[in-house]
């Protein structure tokens, strides 16, 4: 799985530190429950999509039981999802962390937000050519391959298009969530306010949780 999973998204660490790491994870979600979050704050959206001014949200919360229907599954689903979050915060204190589903939202097809810790941010990325032409996230699903950016300013400068929403934000990375089959069904995507952030066994705790999100993907 963790060979098939590295293999696939291009990603190169060690399968030890990974398997490691999934042992780690497995015992903290036997020992630790936290409750789904079924409404979150988010920015104010300005042309186009992007963040406007950050720091300045929306009246209404955003209310995740429109695109999920909540039942006991789906309770339990997102609850292991956002125990997921806590652990890679714990682990690796990155300062922003999210998991993505891809679903059916307003219309058309859009990465929606399940679980995450950290500032209020979008819940929806409409996958897209044009927004993927800026967008980490929509890149990543749609490649299914691993984005690892250690140095935003620098990726920038060098004609890198990245979508900024929190400017402290100074490494991130994007992996995809792979079904058994090796479909992309969402992804997740952890910022990091230094910059080479992302070494390899913060990426093994990232694969791990990665690997158990799929199995927590609400129907």
């Amino acid at each position: 799985m963790i060979s098939t999973y590295l293999s696939h998204c291009n990603l190169s660490i060690s399968e030890t530190a990974v398997a490691g790491q999934l042992s780690e994870l497995d015992a903290y979600l036997e020992t630790h429950h936290l409750d789904a979050i079924w409404s979150y704050q988010i920015p104010e959206l300005g042309e186009g999509g992007s963040c406007s001014l950050f720091g300045h949200l929306q009246e209404a919360p955003f209310l995740l039981a429109e695109y999920v229907s909540k039942t006991n599954d789906t309770e339990q689903q997102l609850s292991r999802l956002q125990t997921i979050a806590q652990y890679v915060k714990s682990a690796t204190g990155v300062d922003w962390f999210g998991i993505y589903q891809a679903r059916e939202a307003d219309g058309i097809r859009q990465l929606l937000k399940l679980a995450y810790y950290g500032a209020p941010s979008r819940p929806l990325f409409p996958i897209t050519d044009a927004f993927a032409a800026t967008s980490n996230n929509i890149q990543t699903f749609l490649s299914e391959q691993a984005r690892v950016i250690n140095n935003i300013p620098d990726y920038v400068a060098k004609g890198g298009e990245y979508y900024t929403c929190d400017p402290k934000v100074q490494s991130e990375v994007c992996l995809p969530l792979l079904d058994p089959q090796g479909k992309c069904l969402g992804i997740i995507d952890a910022e990091a306010f230094e910059q080479e952030c992302f070494d390899e066994y913060k990426l093994a705790v990232l694969v791990a949780a990665c690997i158990r999100a799929i199995e927590n993907l609400p129907g």
